[in-house]
């Protein structure tokens, strides 16, 4: 069809994407194939309030049905794209059918790593948390009083042990590395999050590895720790990261590393394919980098929207994230990559607090712990390029709207 859009993928970003092309008065046909069975939604709360059986799917929906049809969206689920032709501009379906495309977006997201099947992966009762499937299949093991351990400290694992914990299962967190959230935050925040599991009766386990799962009927029973001890086991929920989906990109011969390269625009090196999401690579202060969060599958994905539709203006990435963990709200400004010095700032309220970082002086992202306040303003500092008085953001009583006025 001449004109049209197709975008491969069918989550945040396609949506996003579609949603704002309309938004912006363009009438091109737009297409989406996505392999999942049903209607785009928010994967967030997958692991949190749907598992607990606290929201319905329905509500998960950015929109029912209707409204594609509405807007002249065209939606394919359940089908799988396996191959990209370039040169006669068609995507190729698993199916063997061709779909010719004018323009192409790959909005395909990530798919969670899985346990080796040497160290015992391919034993059933192992799970990961990415998808609608996912969380219907491990909402039924979720039991009160089975034995769960979850493997890698991130905020994947800990948002599942949190989950666990309120189900009445007994929780073991094991991190390969000297603390949880090494990757991702600084010791200051990480001990926090490390105390609140740990009252909350989940068993972390630091420098801990996994050597292998045990099985029994095929079924996993236990698992064997880097240190030689073997615990009982029930569950297995791996959280041990994410791989960008970009190998339709690879195999088309775009460029990738990890993520499918793009520039400021959301264009690959062939300007009739566009990328967003967290199967990109986006240019960033002048290095790549990715971005795994929701925030900027929109964000991403809407300014690909503007560029196809003519616009002009470069996306410029502003990176927040949040994690929900018991009544614990995680909210997180800025990127902290590089950073050589952490403040810390006692909230008002008890139990909250905020981690700032800072690179050769200049404030570059925050980590408020039930402290929206601190966030709020520590997102507009740096959006502003604005570097606080570090003996103010120490003190608690100092005003945080001051902070920014200053």
């Amino acid at each position: 069809m001449a004109g049209r859009l197709v975008i491969v993928g069918a989550g945040q970003a396609a949506f996003a994407m579609a949603a704002k092309l309309r938004a912006l008065k363009d009438e091109r046909p737009i297409l989406i194939l996505g392999e999942e069975p049903v209607l785009p939604y928010q994967r967030p709360p997958l692991s949190k309030k749907y598992l607990l059986g606290e929201m319905e799917f329905d509500r998960l929906l950015f929109r029912p049905e209707a409204w594609y049809a509405e807007n002249a969206v065209e939606i394919r689920l359940g089908v799988t794209v396996t191959r990209i032709d370039r040169a006669a501009k068609t995507v190729v379906l698993e199916s063997g059918e061709a779909i010719s495309y004018e323009t192409l977006a790959l909005v395909t997201g990530a798919t969670p790593r899985r346990l080796p099947a040497s160290a015992g992966g391919d034993l059933a009762g192992i799970y990961t948390m990415r998808s609608k499937a996912d969380a219907d299949r491990l909402a039924g093991e979720m039991q009160a009083g089975r034995r769960l351990l979850v493997i890698g400290g991130g905020y994947i694992g800990l948002e599942a042990a949190a989950v666990a914990r309120k189900l009445g299962l007994e929780v073991t967190v094991i991190e390969m590395a000297p603390r949880i959230l090494q990757r991702v935050a600084a010791p200051e925040t990480a001990r926090t999050m490390r105390e609140i599991h740990e009252a909350e009766g989940v068993t972390i386990r630091e420098n801990t590895g996994l050597r292998t799962l045990v099985g029994t009927d095929g079924h996993v029973s236990g698992a064997e720790l880097s240190d030689g001890t073997v615990i009982p086991v029930d569950i297995v929920i791996a959280g041990i990261g994410v791989t960008a989906n970009d190998r339709l990109a690879a195999e088309a011969g775009l460029e990738t590393a990890n993520g499918i390269v793009v520039d400021a625009f959301a264009r690959t090196a062939d300007p009739a394919i566009y990328a967003a999401g967290d199967c990109t690579v986006l240019p960033w202060k002048g290095q790549r980098i990715r971005l795994e969060s929701v925030q900027n599958a929109i964000d991403q994905a809407e300014a690909a929207a503007a560029a196809m539709a003519g616009g002009s203006e470069p996306y410029e990435a502003r990176p927040w994230f949040w994690s929900d963990q018991y009544e614990v709200k995680l909210q997180i400004a800025g990127f902290n990559l590089g950073y050589d010095e952490t403040l810390v700032r006692p909230g008002l309220k008890p139990d909250s607090s905020s981690v700032w970082y800072f690179r050769e002086g200049r404030l570059i992202a925050c980590d408020a712990i039930n402290d929206a306040r601190a966030y709020v303003v520590a997102k507009r500092m740096i959006e502003l390029g604005i570097t606080p008085d570090k003996s103010l953001v120490r003190d608690p009583e100092a005003d945080l709207k001051a902070l920014l006025k200053a």
